[in-house]
């Protein structure tokens, strides 16, 4: 079981930027890929972004593409999410997850935490 905890979040005004932390313990030798997700009120978890951990493959959803940036950091098995020219309809909670080599499903999830775009 691999262990996440986010950090980074906040309120901000729109164009603002901020950059969320996901820290990961645990069964981390195993880390496939990581992820970020988030979910709005009233909405469905999406996918924002994912990395491979070994060779740094990304992959971004068209709503957050040119403005979100997804990196890891292996020797301090952290992943990192800077956003940039924040929009209002980025508010949710943003949530990262780990997958492990072999599987389909990313199993283990942090806590979450809220971000907050003001107009």
């Amino acid at each position: 079981q691999v262990q996440l905890v986010e950090s980074g979040g906040g309120l901000v005004q729109a164009g603002c930027s901020l950059r969320l932390s996901c820290a990961a313990s645990g069964r981390t030798f195993n880390t496939y890929a990581m992820g970020w997700f988030r979910q709005a009120p009233g909405k469905e978890r999406e996918s924002v972004a994912a990395i491979t951990w070994s060779d740094g493959h990304t992959y971004y959803s068209d709503s957050v593409k040119g403005r979100f940036t997804i990196s890891r950091d292996n020797a301090k098995n952290t992943m990192y999410l800077q956003m940039n020219s924040l929009k209002p309809e980025d508010t949710a909670v943003y949530s990262c997850a780990s997958r492990e080599s072999g599987t389909g499903d990313f199993a283990s999830w942090g806590q979450g935490t809220q971000v907050t775009v003001s107009s």
